[in-house]
């Protein structure tokens, strides 16, 4: 799918990235192994199968000859009972086991669709990560089917693919961007920890909700979890469970329990007006705390070496136990709660003032670990967003991780390709701005390769700023605000023109070159929803105007009047296009960026082409 990695990179010229396992080879071999593992796990899941439909008709005519004909004692019926039981026991692991080797393979089977570009439209969309005057989000196709974001991300809780998306949104400075090469390069050959991941949860779309955990745990205290109170209910649970035992066990009749049960019951109607608010608000963002158990355990074992990693796992150190066994605590505790919806189970309950006893040990876990879970949702999020560009990385051996540098706005790369195109279709492109040349203006006609150039040059600046590897023999960047006009549309709703939403995202872009740092503006056919008089002289102000106040740029037109910008300003704007051919009345492009302006046009005869008669 990608280059082989070189030896070495010139000076300049990236990251040198380690030699590693060619992934088509090491994903064959474990989809191989997990297949059959599955394989395994289904046959005796159908066999479990028969021999529980085979011991329940058993059960049911020893059964029928212990209390239909009586000919048979009532000790016959244990035996099958007690292995129709086991059998129970033994086929839930079955069946566990089996999902496991399943979702393996699925992991592998999508791996390999992705190294076969098959990959679009089968993972995580992000649509939900959309923001409607994002600067660059829509332009750059990161959320949606086929998008930079469904390539990426792997992670399997909202945390993390919420933090990925946050990445993508908002890029990442040098300094955050060398942490996490230095975690993305630790992590790549790391097969069995993404290998573990893939196992969390039953379904990507969990319902566990990390923004409700948070505000539940940060809600104001609803009351003060006093030790008395666990041992005042423990004391009139005992003296209630004693005089029952009494009445039906001794026969001392049931006063005693009346009497006993009377105390209770007021002390349970005064706590019940504390403990009830903190019950019912506990149940939602508690749900599924068995995927956050399970991700911050993972996380907890393994082992770390990079400056990013390490500062992760300090966030998730407690003083007591692991944040892993501090939420499989309160899962327990939720566990038990849910008992009381048992109907055989919900007198005890009441007798042993079962839901007074949780509601204080929760209210004190919420109040002495609460704290913590948000940096622990944090750091989980970042280590699963790291992973996915880890297996990135992994699946793009040709892949660079760029030379990231900071001083005068630059970005100089050799060969960068689109990273969502087969590499069968990718044609690469030089890219050179910075010092003295700030921006390129791009002629050339519909199809030729303009607009893709546009999306490979804000992607890949975008993929180096949040630390992952780059498509390109070699890339040396500065930090740059992305901000972009490619796909503008207008809006029904709103009453907005195309031509209107294009000067509003303009302003946008001119206000983000105000800023820090320096802003890249990738404009695709500016301003082409006005007259040619209006549009030149707009585009030209625009792009000056951007140009000096030290953004860098590329600008893509039909229209070659726009191209004596690049003569207005010269040395500060060139002129580049690429070109297209008739071949066989069929227009062809080799997708190659030249110098200078384009010089010819086959519109004409492409129209002529397909019967228009011009």
């Amino acid at each position: 799918m990608s280059e082989a990695p070189t030896a070495a990179a010139e000076a300049g010229d990236g990251v040198t990235r380690a030699p590693q396992a060619n992934p088509r080879v090491v994903y064959g071999e474990r989809l191989e192994r997990t297949r059959g593992e599955a394989e395994h796990w289904r046959r005796w899941d159908r066999i479990l199968s028969n021999l529980r439909l085979a011991v329940f008709i058993a059960v049911l005519a020893v059964g029928w000859f212990v209390f239909g004909s009586r000919s048979l004692a009532g000790g016959w019926l244990m035996p099958p009972i007690v292995v129709f039981v086991a059998l129970l026991i033994a086929h839930d692991r079955v069946i566990q086991w089996r999902k496991r080797a399943e979702r393996r393979t699925a992991y592998y089977e999508a791996g390999i669709a992705r190294l076969e570009d098959r990959w679009m439209g089968q993972g995580t969309a992000g649509e939900e990560f959309r923001e409607a005057r994002h600067p660059y989000a829509d332009d750059l196709d990161l959320f949606g089917a086929g998008s930079l974001f469904e390539r990426l991300c792997s992670a399997r809780t909202p945390v993390g693919q919420a933090t990925l998306a946050d990445w993508l949104k908002r890029g990442g400075s040098c300094e955050v961007a060398r942490e996490r090469q230095g975690a993305v390069a630790e992590l790549t050959p790391r097969l069995d920890l993404r290998d573990d991941l893939c196992l969390l949860g039953e379904d990507v779309r969990t319902r566990f909700s990390p923004e409700a955990l948070v505000r539940w745990t940060h809600h104001e205290a609803f009351f003060e979890p006093k030790a008395s109170t666990h041992w005042i209910a423990g004391v009139l649970s005992a003296l209630s469970v004693g005089a029952l035992v009494a009445w039906l066990g001794f026969g001392l009749g049931p006063l005693p329990f009346l009497a006993a049960l009377i105390p209770q019951t007021l002390f349970a109607a005064v706590r019940r007006k504390k403990i009830a608010p903190l019950l019912a608000t506990a149940e939602a963002p508690t749900r599924d705390l068995a995927l956050l158990r399970d991700l911050l355990a993972r996380i907890e074992a393994e082992p770390v070496e990079s400056a990013k990693l390490t500062a992760l796992r300090r966030d998730l150190e407690t003083a007591g136990h692991a944040p892993s066994e501090q939420i499989a605590q309160l899962r327990r505790f939720v566990d038990l709660l849910d008992a009381r919806r048992n109907q055989l189970f919900a007198p005890i309950a009441g007798l042993l003032l079962w839901g007074t006893h949780l509601g204080v040990a929760i209210e004190r876990w919420r109040q002495e670990v609460g704290p913590s879970v948000e940096a622990w949702l944090a750091a989980a999020g970042e280590f699963e967003a790291l992973a996915s560009i880890s297996a990135y990385a992994f699946e793009n051996p040709g892949a660079i991780l760029p030379d990231l540098v900071e001083g005068d706005a630059r970005m100089q790369g050799r060969a960068l390709g689109h990273p969502l195109l087969p590499d069968a279709q990718c044609v690469r492109n030089d890219v050179d701005l910075g010092g003295e040349l700030r921006a390129l203006i791009i002629s050339g006609s519909n199809m030729s390769g303009k607009s893709t150039y546009l999306r490979t040059i804000g992607c890949n600046l975008l993929l180096g700023q949040i630390g992952a590897p780059v498509r390109a023999r070699s890339l040396r960047m500065t930090p740059l605000a992305i901000a972009a006009s490619i796909q503008i549309s207008d809006n029904l709703l709103e009453g907005t023109s195309h031509f209107y939403a294009e000067i509003k995202r303009l302003r946008q872009i001119v206000e983000l070159a105000e800023g820090r740092p320096p802003a890249l503006f990738l404009l695709d056919e500016i301003l082409h929803g006005t007259n040619s008089h209006d549009r030149r002289i707009g585009a030209a102000a625009v792009v000056k105007g951007l140009v000096e106040r030290g953004a860098l740029g590329l600008v893509t037109t039909h229209d070659l009047a726009l191209a004596k910008i690049a003569d207005e300003m010269a040395g500060a704007i060139e002129n580049v296009h690429f070109e297209d051919y008739l071949e066989d009345g069929q227009m062809a492009f080799d997708y190659r960026m030249r110098k200078g302006v384009v010089e010819k046009s086959n519109a004409l005869e492409l129209m002529r082409a397909v019967g228009l008669d011009v």
